[in-house]
């Protein structure tokens, strides 16, 4: 073979070679980093659909959860306990499920006391399961409850827990609903902090905050008071056509919340973080449907 040859297909090969390794490097560069999942722990608030207790338990753990919240008076706690245990769930924590009918701003003083009575009772339950806070619905504004009273009386009434809750290490996580009351962050961030304790913070609920604000907004204001999430989704453009719980109706990855801007959120106020929870308050169903659920909180924990 002529050496003119040789050196001529030596270039071509090198040149070939050359923007090969350019082309390489242009897609590597062009393509956008795989963001890695948050490593918060992944709970649901409630049970599957399943004939046992010990049943329920498992298809969750099976649909990749590491743990459950439940309203209390609930399940058996023996039973409960037992179940845990075997399929290896943590309790997340409880729900005071009597904070609507015996609400902690009621006019009537009984009322109020009872209420207090369902709280510190669901304290002494999370701690007896395992779990590390209660959910509560501090009260109501309507026609018989004006919001300075509401602010007043539940303040008073939850102070009474707070030694109780302090003993057993159980923290009292006040949700956003919709109650009429803590309408904006900066109050909600104001009555957290006058009861000058690390025993009380907020379960910040997306979906619930969404009719009137703004998650992301809330979670930077709230910032290191937030206790747990909910992670729930709300459809505005639904809720506007077919009312305002209609919003609610629809699959999470599907609605309004803006989940990158959420999860941003809450990267900067140092939530996402291995100790942390993302419990889906979303109907649940069967195993197949636990699964689903799994995997769409697993989408939006790597947004």
């Amino acid at each position: 073979m002529p050496q003119s040859q040789t050196r001529r297909d030596l270039l071509k090969l090198s040149a070939a070679a050359t923007l090969a390794i350019g082309a390489t490097a242009m897609t590597a560069q062009d393509q956008p980093a795989t963001k890695k999942r948050r490593p918060l722990k992944k709970a649901y608030f409630g049970l599957p659909k399943a004939p046992t207790l010990l049943e329920q338990c498992r298809i969750l753990k099976d649909a990749g959860f590491d743990g459950l919240q439940l309203n209390t008076p609930g399940p058996d706690i023996a039973a409960l306990s037992a179940a845990l245990k075997e399929t290896g769930l943590q309790m997340e924590g409880t729900c005071c499920s009597q904070h609507w009918r015996l609400t902690l701003s009621d006019p009537d003083p009984s009322i109020r006391a009872k209420g207090l009575e369902a709280l510190m009772q669901s304290i002494r339950d999370c701690k007896q399961l395992g779990g590390t806070s209660v959910l509560l619905v501090p009260g109501v504004v309507n026609e018989k409850v004006s919001y300075a009273d509401c602010y007043q009386r539940s303040q008073e009434e939850i102070r009474k827990a707070i030694p109780l809750a302090t003993e057993l290490g159980v923290k009292i996580a006040i949700e956003n609903v919709w109650n009429n009351f803590h309408l904006s962050p900066l109050e909600a961030a104001r009555y957290v902090d006058e009861f000058e304790s690390p025993a009380v913070g907020w379960y910040f609920d997306i979906g619930n905050v969404i009719n009137y604000g703004f998650p992301e907004q809330w979670i930077r204001t709230l910032g290191r008071r937030i206790l747990k999430i909910h992670v729930k989704e709300f459809d505005t453009k639904k809720a506007d056509a077919q009312g305002k719980r209609a919003g609610f109706g629809t699959n999470l990855l599907e609605g309004s919340n803006k989940w990158e801007a959420i999860m941003k959120a809450l990267d900067e106020v140092g939530y996402t973080n291995a100790e942390n929870w993302a419990t889906i308050e979303m109907p649940g169903g069967d195993a197949e449907r636990m699964k689903a659920l799994s995997r769409q909180l697993d989408q939006i924990l790597e947004k």
